[in-house]
């Protein structure tokens, strides 16, 4: 994918403010501070579009960035150590599952992971959440310029079996510091763009 224009639309809480063009959004799930924005940003080159933040917890509404005038990705909330009242917790809970479980521009859901640890049980909830649902889902785990590479099939190995991967569902090793894994990300996000409009087509 090259990709030639980038775009922050919105930040959404609830689905009236929701992008309404119909094109279709890829969102991308992790627990705080695992590298989503750095994910986004090495996926589009560019270092700002999407901010990182030290902060666990920073992001708490659904960040849309436009890409190519062609999809979206739908940047969402951090789940797990996020230090936040339970209150807040309840409400972005609340919102993730009408937006996971309800928008039909969803097309897969980009579930970010660490490369250098185990499956959290946040992790594990999230993924099994996603399957209840029937959500597509592209697991990305992050951060593997930190460990030797020899040592990605071991850890890649821990990940499925921790999440319970099922089979169909990809899991890709990569490091937004040295790009390792960007153009298996694209290929499997344009994949399913081409199967939706291959069904639009028939």
């Amino acid at each position: 994918m090259i990709v030639k224009t980038t775009e922050f639309v919105i930040s959404a809480v609830k689905p009236a403010q929701y992008p309404d063009d119909a094109l279709p959004e890829f969102a991308l799930a992790g627990r705080s501070n695992v590298g989503k924005s750095s994910l986004i940003n090495c996926l589009i080159r560019r270092k700002n579009l999407a901010r990182t933040s030290s902060k666990p917890g920073k992001t708490q509404t659904i960040n849309f960035y436009k890409i190519n005038d062609a999809l979206y990705f739908a940047d969402v909330p951090g789940y797990g150590f996020a230090k936040v009242p339970k209150s807040v917790r309840n409400a972005w809970g609340k919102m993730m599952e009408t937006y996971l479980s309800k928008r039909d521009e969803l097309k897969a859901v980009i579930q970010v992971v660490d490369l250098r640890h185990p499956p959290s049980n946040d992790d594990y909830n999230m993924y099994q959440y996603l399957k209840h649902f029937g959500i597509p889902t592209i697991v990305v785990a992050t951060k593997a310029d930190k460990i030797s590479k020899g040592q990605w099939q071991k850890h890649l190995k821990v990940i499925r079996e921790g999440l319970e991967l099922q089979k169909g569902d990809p899991l890709i090793c990569f490091s937004s510091e040295t790009g390792q894994g960007r153009d298996e990300v694209w290929r499997e996000i344009t994949q399913r763009m081409e199967e939706q409009n291959a069904e639009l087509t028939t």
